[in-house]
Formats: C-alpha cells, sequence, structure tokens
C-alpha cells in the first residue's frame, strides 16, 4: 500500500471534516500530510474549527489509521484514494465526492463500463420486484453496470438482473465493510465482489446509522451516468438519490407504477417532474451521451461525416442566444435562463422545445437544463 495511506485514512476519520471540507483543504494545502502539519493559525483561517483543528493536531488518529490499515490488510480490503488511477473518474466530478473508499471485487473494471443506477423502495411489490430485475438484466446484457445499494426489495432485485445478465453490478453500502448489512444478503455480496465491487467511504466499524444511507446516495448517483427509479414512496431515500443526480447532471429515469399505490408516488412524482419514462432498456440508452449510446445501439458513422446530423441544424437566434448559456456539467434551472437570455417567456419556451427537438439539450426534473454532449 501507499506510504501516504495512514494520512488519507485519519483525514476521513475526523469529525467535523466531511468530503466537502476535506476537498477544500486538499485544494488548499496540497496533500493530507500537509494538513497535519499545517499551524492552528492556518487551520483556522481554513475555517475549521478548534475541536477539529484539536483532533488533527492529536497523534492518536494517525494511531487510529495505522491499526485501520492492518485491520483491511487481514480482510482483503482495498483502499484507494481520490488521487489514485483507480479512483473513479465520473465520481471525482460531483461537488462532494469521497476522499477514500474502500472497495471490495473489482472497481476499476466494473467502473470502467458505462454505469446506471436502479433504485427503489424497500417495501416493493413484486411489480417492482420483476421491473428491476428485468431492466437491470437488459442493461448489463447491452454491457452497462448496475450500480445500487444492496438493500432489501428493489436495490437487492437491481444487483440480481445485473448477474442474471452476466455484467457487473456495484454495491454502495452504508457502513463499514468488515459487515454485511443486511445480513441475509451475505451470498449476494460474494456474488457481488465476484461480478463487481463492494463500496464504502466509511470506516470499518462504521454501524448502518439511518443518516448513512442518504449520505451515500451522493455516491451512488456520482458513479452512474443517470438513476432509474422503480417505486419509490413520498418520502424514498430514492428521491433523495434522483434529486442528487439532477444536482450532479445524471439522467433521470423512472418506471411506471399504478397510482393507487403508495411506491408508486415517487416515480410518478417524477416522470411528471421531467424525468424519462422507462420501459425497455433501450428508453435508458438513448439518453446517455452520443459516443455511448452509438456505441450501445451499433451506430456507425460514415468516416466522411464526421459532424452529427443535428450539429448541423441551423439554430434560431434564439435558440442559440439559450444554448450559449447552458453546459454538459452544470444543470441551469428555467428562472436562471430567463433571467440571463433576455428573452420573453414565450420566446424561451419555444426556444427550449426547439433544442430539445433538435436533440442539443434534456431537461431535468426541476425545470432544469443541460447541454448534451
Amino acid at each position: 500500500m501507499r506510504l501516504d495511506l495512514a494520512d488519507w485514512i485519519a483525514l476521513n476519520m475526523i469529525r467535523g471534516i466531511g468530503p466537502r471540507t476535506a476537498n477544500q483543504l486538499l485544494k488548499r494545502f496540497g496533500s493530507p500530510a500537509q494538513i497535519f502539519a499545517a499551524s492552528r493559525q492556518a487551520l483556522e483561517t481554513a475555517g475549521l474549527g478548534p475541536e477539529t483543528i484539536q483532533e488533527l493536531h492529536d497523534s492518536e488518529i494517525l494511531a487510529k489509521a495505522v491499526a485501520e490499515i492492518e485491520r483491511i490488510e487481514e480482510l482483503g480490503i482495498d483502499l484507494v484514494t481520490i488521487e489514485d488511477d483507480e479512483y473513479p473518474p465520473l465520481l471525482r466530478e460531483i461537488h462532494d465526492p469521497p476522499i477514500a473508499l474502500y472497495l471490495r471485487g473489482n472497481l476499476r473494471e466494473a467502473s470502467s463500463r458505462p454505469c446506471i443506477a436502479v433504485v427503489g423502495s424497500r417495501r416493493s411489490s413484486t411489480y417492482g420486484i420483476n421491473a428491476a430485475i428485468s431492466i437491470s438484466r437488459e442493461l448489463a446484457e447491452q454491457g452497462l453496470t448496475i450500480v445500487s445499494g444492496m438493500a432489501r426489495g428493489i436495490d437487492a432485485a437491481a444487483h440480481r438482473g445485473a448477474l442474471e445478465g452476466g455484467g457487473m453490478t456495484i454495491a454502495v453500502v452504508g457502513t463499514g465493510l468488515e459487515s454485511t448489512y443486511p445480513k441475509e444478503h451475505k451470498k449476494l455480496e460474494e456474488e457481488i465482489v465476484a461480478h463487481g465491487a463492494l463500496v464504502s467511504e466509511f470506516p470499518l466499524g462504521t454501524p448502518p446509522l439511518p443518516q448513512n444511507f442518504p449520505y451515500r446516495n451522493r455516491v451512488l448517483s456520482g458513479l452512474s451516468l443517470g438513476v432509474i427509479v422503480v417505486e419509490a414512496a413520498e418520502h424514498s431515500g430514492s428521491l433523495i438519490t434522483a434529486r442528487l443526480a439532477g444536482e450532479q447532471g445524471r439522467e433521470v429515469f423512472a418506471v411506471p407504477g399504478n397510482i393507487t399505490s403508495q411506491t408508486s408516488f415517487g416515480p410518478n412524482y417524477l416522470i411528471k417532474d421531467g424525468a424519462k419514462l422507462v420501459q425497455h432498456w433501450r428508453d435508458v440508452v438513448e439518453e446517455l451521451p452520443r459516443p455511448i449510446r452509438e456505441g450501445l445501439l451499433g451506430v456507425k458513422q460514415p468516416a466522411n461525416e464526421l459532424q452529427p446530423v443535428f450539429d448541423q441544424v441551423q439554430l434560431s437566434d434564439g435558440e442559440q442566444k439559450v444554448l450559449g448559456l447552458l453546459t454538459e456539467h452544470a444543470p441551469a434551472h428555467i428562472d436562471h435562463l430567463m433571467i440571463c437570455c433576455e428573452l420573453r417567456a414565450s420566446d424561451l419556451m419555444l426556444a427550449l422545445l426547439g433544442l430539445e427537438m433538435k436533440d442539443r439539450i434534456r431537461q431535468l426534473p426541476g425545470k432544469s437544463f443541460i447541454r448534451r454532449s
């Protein structure tokens, strides 16, 4: 293992330093070792409180990190930092990526394929289970990696569907990797490790606290090009994952459900709010970035037609103005576009509609828009 691994583990363990703060400190000081060596004044200037600074300067935290390294070696667990080549590039792009990931399996290979997250209710119906298995199996058969959280219900069904399809799957969990949660998924966990990866940002010994699971959802969506919601009640954590996906510029998909079912509220609401309705694997693939979409669908362009057809379509002045305000990575809300583009509301809506029809932009839930790659 790398010589500075104890510093990374220690930084990841300190209370009061979450991923966002850790990344800000790394940008400011350069490395974990330099953060630990920084003066109290420098750390105060960086915005840290006295208790956090005290813990940074306490040698006990590094001793805990050394013990953690010994334990992960005994358990056969790997650890990658945000600076390692094995760290998933897509996850590195989010606003608050984990600075370290504990893992079992082959994360590099699993995350090198296009990844799609499939999430949903723990208290799922037979319809939801069958839908999750079917869609995950079909996507895995097309070469996509299925990402989920290994929870009961839809998550477990998504992993099983991926395995049935002969594909790879990644489980992002909200506990330490030395134990299985829930316990009845021990066999599933081993199958995931053999055909993908088990991932956690939490140190060993972290129990399944309720707050951990919504927190880990940003990693789940961050690894993925898009998130499919299959059954979710009104206050489901799956809706948090969908919201995070939209904020990260990822696609949001939903499988429609029976309007009389409580677990159909989430996906039906998302569809009403702009999520793509999913009935078939092709519904998902058609929304992915063009190079991936064409690779999966087998679309080949002649060598003399390097410029995509839609790039050659002439845009109106309004469409050009709106397109110039959009990027591929940061969604822009319609209110922001209204302020910046200096168009009347009717002209803005016409421009957005035209750009969508010309496949130049896509709409995300919450009336936000992003430029297509």
